[in-house]
């Protein structure tokens, strides 16, 4: 009986080590799982609108959108093929990670929405994927800001470092907007709205905020603008198009 009763206990503690055993590992399992979690969401979150990611996340896809307000605007660096073909990879690609990081800081101020990069263009929209009211105004002044933080990089420069100049180019009107592909999801917006905004960058100049006449319309209570005139644009025949030189002076308090 003294030998049963040993292996029994010896049984008992060896189940009950085992079961400790598992109880530790199941959770820590489930902290990497959770910790894993966090961060496929905080990824998915980097790249998709919340709510958009949060419909990807329930239902596995993503419904089309249409806005019949949005504005867009576009960047671009002046000269910056001619700085690819001569500058470091590495050294290039940090510099532009250094501005857009930047100019992504001045859409999340503005509750604005970064839709993409397209090489040294960097892209964004206002009025998504909420509908607001004020966003043609709250795009403007994010214009401004990029403006000056070119500007004030530029200054701050070492005669190692890179030196961009911008153009800006802005738009008003309906798109569409959707989530594209099915491994690399991309949030993407579409309609003659784009591309048009897209036309206003190309016929910017450096250092100026152009903008359409569809975006004038919602600003020019806001904001100072220069009539430049009409304008050939591509697939549209002759546009208005106006500098914004900035805020009214009656705004300015």
């Amino acid at each position: 009986m003294t030998i049963s009763t040993v292996t029994a206990l010896v049984l008992i503690l060896l189940l009950a080590a085992g079961l400790f055993s598992r109880n530790i590992y199941i959770k820590r399992t489930k902290a990497i799982i959770e910790k894993e979690k966090d961060r496929s969401d905080r990824i998915l979150l980097n790249i998709l609108p919340e709510e958009t990611a949060l419909e990807l996340k329930e239902s596995g896809v993503v419904k089309a959108n249409k806005f019949e307000s949005v504005t867009v605007l576009f960047t671009d660096f002046e000269a910056f093929t001619a700085h690819s073909e001569d500058a470091n990879p590495e050294v290039l690609v940090k510099r532009l990670g250094y501005y857009f990081t930047a100019f992504d800081d001045i859409m999340e101020k503005y509750d604005l929405e970064k839709i993409k990069t397209i090489g040294d263009s960097y892209m964004c929209a206002g009025g998504l994927p909420f509908p607001i009211e004020d966003h043609a105004i709250k795009m403007v002044k994010a214009a401004f800001e990029i403006l000056k933080f070119v500007e004030d990089a530029k200054s701050g420069e070492s005669e190692d470092e890179l030196s961009f100049d911008v153009r800006i180019g802005i738009n008003t009107g309906p798109v569409v907007a959707g989530v594209v592909g099915s491994k690399k999801f991309s949030y993407d917006i579409w309609g003659d709205t784009v591309n048009v905004a897209s036309r206003m960058e190309t016929n910017s100049e450096t250092g100026k905020i152009n903008i359409s006449e569809n975006t004038f319309e919602l600003i020019k209570n806001e904001f100072d603008c220069e009539y430049r005139g009409e304008f050939s644009v591509k697939n549209r025949g002759k546009m208005k198009m106006y500098f914004v030189n900035g805020l009214h002076s009656k705004n300015l308090a």
